[in-house]
Parts: C-alpha cells; sequence; structure tokens
C-alpha cells in the first residue's frame, strides 16, 4: 500500500488529458492580516470545481480495460461523485453514485447531469461503504474509494505536485482533512521534493475524527458531523491515509463553522473567487491564527468551489 513520488508523477502523466493544472493566485491583503507569505492552489476551478477529479481519473484511468465494462460505483457527498461521473463518462463507461439525501442540490445535480445513476442514502442511519459494496457485488462494477485507497491517494497527491512545481521554496503547505486522500497524497508530494516543509491539516471543529485519533494514538469514530463544510463529514480517518498524516503531517488544528464563513466572505469579496465551505478550511486556519507564526512561504490548497446558493445567501 505504499505510495511514492514516482506513483503520484505517474499519476499526473495520467489525468493530464482531463484534469487542469490550476492557477495559484496570491493576496497582499491575506498576507497583510496573518503575516504569512500564500500561495493559493485554486482548485475551485478544477474540472467539476474541485481536486477529486485527480483522484477519481486516476483511479478509473488505472482500472485495466477488461475490468472496466461492468462500469464503477462510488460514494459521496458530492465532490467525489462528481469527478468519478466526469472520468467514468471519459472513457465511457457507466457509473453509480451513492449519495445522501442532504447532500448539496447543485452537487447532486451535476452528478446527474453527466449521465450518473444516482442512489441515495440517509447518512444518519446507512452505511454508505456497505450499499457501496453490494452494488459492486450485483453489478460486477468497479468500487471507486474517495480517499483510502493508493491510486486515489496518488492522484490527490498532484496537487502539491503542480504547487511545488510553481512555487519551488516552500516552507510550509496547508491542507484541509476529511478522509485524509488530499493531505495524505499532498504530504507525500511535499515531503519528497522538500523534506523540511512544514505540513499542517485542518478540519471543521465538528468534524475532527483525525484530531481526535492523533489524541488517542488510534482511529476514532465520531458521530456524524453537522458542520457546514460537507465535504469533510468522514467520520473516521481512512486505514491507509490514517498512518501516512500520522507520519507525514507535523500538526493537526481546527476552525469552527463561522471561522469558515468569514473566510469565505473574504475571499469572494477581497479576492473575487467563491470558495465552497470545505475548501475554505484550510486558510480559515491561517487567517485565524490557529498555526504557528513563522509559517513564511505558506501553500494553501482551496480544495473546492461548489456550493449551493441558499448556502452562499446564509454566508453572505
Amino acid at each position: 500500500m505504499d505510495i511514492n513520488i514516482e506513483d503520484i508523477r505517474a499519476a499526473a502523466e495520467r489525468i493530464q488529458p482531463i484534469a487542469h493544472r490550476t492557477p495559484v493566485l496570491t493576496s497582499r491583503t491575506f498576507d497583510s492580516l496573518t503575516g504569512a507569505t500564500a500561495f493559493f492552489k485554486c482548485e475551485n476551478f478544477q474540472r467539476g470545481g474541485a481536486f477529486k477529479i485527480r483522484g477519481a481519473a486516476n483511479f478509473v484511468y488505472s482500472i485495466p480495460l477488461f475490468e472496466r465494462e461492468h462500469g464503477v460505483v462510488a460514494y459521496s457527498s458530492g465532490n467525489h461523485a462528481q469527478a468519478v461521473a466526469i472520468a467514468a463518462f471519459s472513457v465511457g463507461i457507466p457509473a453509480t453514485l451513492v449519495m445522501p439525501l442532504d447532500a448539496p442540490r447543485s452537487k447532486m445535480e451535476a452528478t446527474r447531469g453527466y449521465g450518473a445513476t444516482i442512489v441515495t442514502y440517509d447518512r444518519l442511519k446507512d452505511d454508505r461503504e456497505a450499499i457501496g459494496r453490494r452494488i459492486a457485488g450485483e453489478t460486477g462494477a468497479k468500487l471507486v474509494p474517495p480517499y483510502d485507497h493508493p491510486w486515489t491517494i496518488a492522484g490527490q497527491g498532484t496537487t502539491a505536485l503542480e504547487l511545488l512545481a510553481e512555487v519551488p521554496d516552500l516552507d510550509s503547505l496547508v491542507v484541509c482533512l476529511g478522509g485524509g486522500g488530499l493531505a495524505s497524497g499532498c504530504a507525500i508530494a511535499a515531503k519528497a521534493l522538500r523534506p523540511g516543509i512544514r505540513v499542517f491539516g485542518v478540519e471543521p471543529a465538528d468534524g475532527n475524527d483525525f484530531w481526535l485519533s492523533r489524541q488517542k494514538g488510534e482511529r476514532v469514530v465520531i458521530p456524524p458531523p453537522a458542520t457546514i463544510a460537507d465535504g469533510l463529514r468522514a467520520q473516521t480517518p481512512g486505514q491507509i491515509t490514517w498512518p501516512i498524516v500520522q507520519r507525514l503531517v507535523d500538526d493537526l488544528v481546527t476552525v469552527s463553522d463561522d471561522e469558515i464563513r468569514e473566510t469565505m466572505r473574504f475571499f469572494l469579496t477581497r479576492m473575487k473567487i467563491l470558495v465552497e465551505p470545505s475548501g475554505a478550511v484550510a486558510a480559515a486556519a491561517v487567517l485565524h491564527h490557529k498555526l504557528p507564526q513563522d509559517l513564511g512561504r505558506t501553500g494553501i490548497v482551496i480544495s473546492g468551489g461548489n456550493v449551493d446558493s441558499d448556502v452562499l445567501k446564509q454566508v453572505l
């Protein structure tokens, strides 16, 4: 299950036809407020509106041709669902997505728009992974995990690979934490390319399964989170991502939903970019001084920009 920088480089080549090379933006106002020199890797401009296309495409494109005919199945609150649907459509295979009933309407509609079949579930009662495995068993479809697989992790790591190619002298990297795929992949890439870099993971306060697990020294399970950051509602760290985060991520912090909302407003009003709640989490930790003051030149991953109009109105 080991993933290394060569796996991430291979993933970058594999997904090049479908994934965008997203821009890196800066903000003098953000820097003056935080004392850092920030470089924002803007995955809100990514295909499908989030970084997830990187892992989903690397997974789908890595499936041997003779195993693709029955299609793919995945479970997701939205961004991974869209990404799997896009990747499946690009190779002409069917996709079934298991999504919670309370998934953002915009994400559900976009997923359906890519030709996928949607199966809904109640995230307070049902086990989405069990539903996904059942569908895979009944149809022969390949299950595409949202974070806990080497192919997915390697694909997500291309985010940091690109960022460090553009800004190679970073002192630190800040990434959001849901299931841990993005943080794991980015940490592997960052530490390989720049061994002295510090990597920080950020969770919503109501979805702090990684933070609690680190305090206890083992994976813990939390109740279904109610945070506004709908993409970061994992209840326990992944079996594969957990040891990677433990080994390579220097520290973990949490931010409140109010801090996430304030950061979204900053992006919209000062930088003129739309960022979803989950996408604002890493920047929120820097903006609200949750991390060491000596961050220096720091990369901040904006993980996505898919937000319902109702949520945006409430934030504003």
